[in-house]
C-alpha cells in the first residue's frame, strides 16, 4: 500500500509563499490535497490526476494556490502564494484511484503538515 509524506509546512508571514510537498512510495494514484483548521472540518484544496494532466482547485483559492507533479509521478507539490492567516491548518495529501474532490473517495492519507500564518 502506498504511503505519502507530506513536508515544507512551518511558521510563515501573512503575504509569503510556500510550498508544500507530497511525496508517494508508490506511482499511479490520485492525489489530493486538504486542509484542517482548528475547530472545522477537513476541507478539500486542491487535486491532481496521476499523469498530471487534469487539476482541480477550490474555487475559494485558485487564485493562490497551484498544484503540480514531478515527472517521475511520486511528488505531488502544492504552492500557495499570498498567504493569509486563514490559511492556518493542518495540510494533507492523500490518495486514492478517482479524481475527485470528494474527501470520501480518497483511502491512503499523509500525517499531515502544519502551516501557521501570522499577521
Amino acid at each position: 500500500q502506498v504511503q505519502l509524506v507530506e513536508s515544507g509546512g512551518g511558521l510563515v508571514q501573512a503575504g509569503d509563499s510556500l510550498r508544500l510537498s507530497c511525496t508517494a512510495s508508490a506511482r499511479g494514484y490520485e492525489i489530493g490535497w486538504f486542509r484542517q483548521a482548528p475547530g472545522k472540518e477537513r476541507e478539500f484544496v486542491a487535486a491532481i490526476s496521476w499523469g498530471g494532466g487534469m487539476t482541480l482547485l477550490e474555487d475559494s483559492v485558485a487564485d493562490r494556490f497551484t498544484i503540480s507533479r514531478d515527472n517521475a509521478k511520486t511528488t505531488v507539490d502544492l504552492r500557495i502564494e499570498r498567504l493569509k492567516t486563514e490559511d492556518t491548518a493542518v495540510y494533507y495529501c492523500a490518495a486514492g484511484m478517482v479524481f475527485t474532490k470528494r474527501r470520501e473517495e480518497y483511502y491512503i492519507w499523509g500525517r499531515g503538515t502544519q502551516v501557521t500564518v501570522s499577521s
